[in-house]
């Protein structure tokens, strides 16, 4: 093969070419094109440095057993777009304007890479994620979904998911359920950002949120130009006279199973906050994230069934099928309606629409109610083992909150020293844990390491072995 010459270094290494060659043998039809991108690598990767000199077309072409046209062709295309400079008797070099680079694709997702144990609150099992039911959910959509249904969708969402979603969310958990004003929504935050801008334009710059709550929260309603307040939270619910002494007219709450502290909202706390949104004309936002999720009785109906005007419910299949098909649920009350839609049509236009069609049917046939029955009995074994993990491991040890969710908290013996001391230890063992600290907006010294321990992706025999690693690392 002819090395080609630069200006000042002599011959570039033959290898520079060798990654023609798979372009140069591709079908007749496609060389050309072939070419053309791999000449175009060969300068973005470096191999081809700027300033070389390259063969002549016929030189080339010979080397490549291809025929001179496409060569020609290749560098006058990549002259064109500034990857190779020519002049007229000159020859053909590699341009001085690219900069060689191929920057990588770095992972953002929120993962405890490296850890013997997770325990981390907040994730579900992706393996429970019914594979079959969703494949043949997808071939029975793609067979069957009229071709305007492809077009830009209702930014509320398919009527048909909508129509599925009222139905269920009114069997399941109690709520007034309207499809005109559900928006399909990916995720939970989407509904919290969509609120936050709707709060915004109606000159609401603070909302209300429970102290331990949601870390996410603040930076959430942040972006949308409104201050999170946090309201303390006690054995009954989000306290009422902190709230009023705020000034806010909107607050998120979680009543069905308070994250993190596990307590459902009593049901005079769940009277009084309702009071409180009709006596300001706010608004409640509840996030009903693990709402069907009880495991010692049936779970508590939504508040949003109380009073719907004053109550926006959201929810997702984050926990009960997978976060990462960013699928969720807003139901908002008449008078907010046009504006939360609106701004999910400017932000998105919609929710893909292959999507919904496809978890429409998996509720409309049951399969949807399945999935939750699996996961309620898989995530109550996983609790199951993980009380008796603790009780096995850190006698005296304190697990708080109802019989329901992904997460308990676990009040540690004394013994087991300070919070600092114990979080070190626990990590150079490689158990990862989140305190109950790390949800509290203002945290108090506490002489107890009280933690937030999520259980839902971590399988009976995992759990074990995570907190016997973590009990030896605490002892130290």
């Amino acid at each position: 093969m002819t090395s080609p010459r630069t200006g000042s270094e002599g011959h570039t290494p033959s290898s520079a070419w060798e990654l023609l060659l798979p372009a140069a043998s591709a079908p007749a039809r496609a060389r050309g094109r072939s070419l053309r991108t791999a000449l175009r690598e060969a300068v973005r990767s470096g191999r081809l440095a700027p300033g070389t000199r390259l063969p002549s077309s016929r030189d080339l072409a010979a080397d490549l057993g291809v025929s001179r046209g496409l060569v020609t062709e290749a560098y006058e295309q990549l002259t064109a777009e500034g990857y190779l400079r020519s002049g007229r008797g000159a020859g053909t070099w590699v341009g001085e304007a690219v900069r060689a680079a191929r920057p990588r694709a770095h992972d953002l997702a929120p993962r405890t890479p490296g850890a013997r144990a997770d325990f981390v609150p907040g994730t579900p099992d992706p393996s429970l994620f019914p594979r079959a039911a969703w494949a043949a959910a997808h071939r029975a959509v793609l067979a069957d979904l009229p071709h305007r249904e492809l077009g830009y969708p209702d930014p509320r969402g398919l009527p048909r998911l909508r129509t599925a979603l009222a139905g269920l969310l009114a069997r399941r958990r109690g709520v007034v359920a309207d499809p005109e004003r559900i928006v399909v929504v990916s995720g939970v935050t989407q509904a919290m950002t969509l609120l936050g801008f709707a709060l915004r334009a109606r000159g609401l710059r603070s909302v209300g949120v429970e102290d331990p709550g949601s870390p996410q929260h603040a930076g959430l309603y942040a972006s949308a130009g409104v201050t999170a307040v946090p309201v303390p939270v006690d054995g009954e619910g989000l306290t009422l006279e902190p709230l009023r002494a705020s000034g806010a007219r909107a607050v998120v709450v979680t009543p069905a199973h308070q994250f993190p502290t596990g307590i459902a909202y009593s049901a005079r706390r769940r009277a009084d906050l309702l009071d409180w949104a009709r006596s300001v004309d706010g608004l409640v936002l509840e996030d009903d994230y693990d709402g069907d999720f009880r495991y010692d009785r049936a779970p508590v109906g939504a508040l949003q069934g109380l009073d719907p005007e004053r109550v926006a419910y959201t929810g997702s299949v984050s926990k009960s099928l997978a976060p990462g098909l960013r699928l969720g649920w807003l139901l908002v009350p008449q008078a907010w309606t046009d504006e939360v839609v609106e701004r999910k049509r400017t932000m998105d236009l919609g929710h893909p629409a292959l999507d919904q069609a496809l978890f429409a049917r998996l509720v409309e046939r049951g399969d949807y109610d399945r999935q939750l029955r699996r996961c309620r009995r898989a995530y109550r074994e996983r609790r199951d083992a993980l009380v008796a993990a603790l009780a096995a491991h850190f006698p005296g040890a304190e697990v708080s909150g109802i019989a329901a969710g992904l997460h308990v908290i676990a009040s540690l013996p004394e013994r087991c020293g300070s919070q600092e001391r114990f979080l070190a230890r626990v990590a150079r063992a490689g158990v990862a844990v989140r305190p109950l600290t790390d949800c509290a907006h203002h945290a108090e010294p506490d002489e107890r390491v009280r933690l937030v321990l999520g259980y839902a992706h971590v399988p009976p025999a995992r759990i074990h072995e995570g907190v016997r690693l973590m009990a030896e690392a605490a002892a130290g």
